[in-house]
């Protein structure tokens, strides 16, 4: 058995026997943690819900293909294999989705192609910004974003490039 296997029953037996020698009840820790983490979970359920919705939309109405059909182009013209921009391109709203399509991408091309190993790095070095920003900021109440949208979009786009330019040296 590896360590990695391990690692979350032992957490969680150590856990539980600090809970023990502390006296303390479990049950009912638990139960004031899970109320205080609802009234939370319905201040950021709108914001997460309107991103979802949005990202269903993009995709249901065909606004997605026709993106990443004209991105293909100039994905071409820089070097870029056309068969990660959709990755790219859904990886900043969803990070289950970017999973679903490099399972997808690792099935037709293999884990050891180019394309596959690409497509690993993408989703390892870049974030689910709308995500993200949907939950943090609805969490604490912020509707202005600021510059943090963009700044986060060019930071996944750097990283990004230099994955997929590691990725081709090596």
């Amino acid at each position: 058995m590896r360590a990695a296997e391990i690692a979350i029953p032992l957490l969680i037996v150590a856990l539980l026997a600090y809970a023990l020698i502390k006296k303390v009840n479990i049950y009912k820790a638990f139960a004031a943690g899970a109320a205080e983490a609802l009234p939370q979970l319905v201040s950021v359920l709108p914001y997460l819900a309107a991103m979802l919705t949005a990202l269903e939309a993009l995709k249901s109405s065909g606004a997605l293909t026709a993106l990443v059909g004209a991105l293909r182009p100039a994905a071409q013209r820089i070097g870029l294999a056309p068969e990660l921009i959709p990755l790219i391109v859904l990886r900043p709203f969803s990070g289950s989705a970017s999973l679903a399509l490099l399972k997808e991408t690792l099935a037709q091309y293999g884990a050891d192609s180019y394309i596959g190993r690409a497509a690993a790095v993408l989703v390892g070095s870049t974030e689910t910004v709308f995500y993200t920003v949907a939950l943090y900021f609805g969490s604490v109440g912020v509707t202005k974003t600021r510059q943090a949208i963009p700044a986060s979009l060019i930071g996944g786009a750097v990283g990004a490039a230099i994955g997929i330019l590691l990725v081709r040296l090596m």
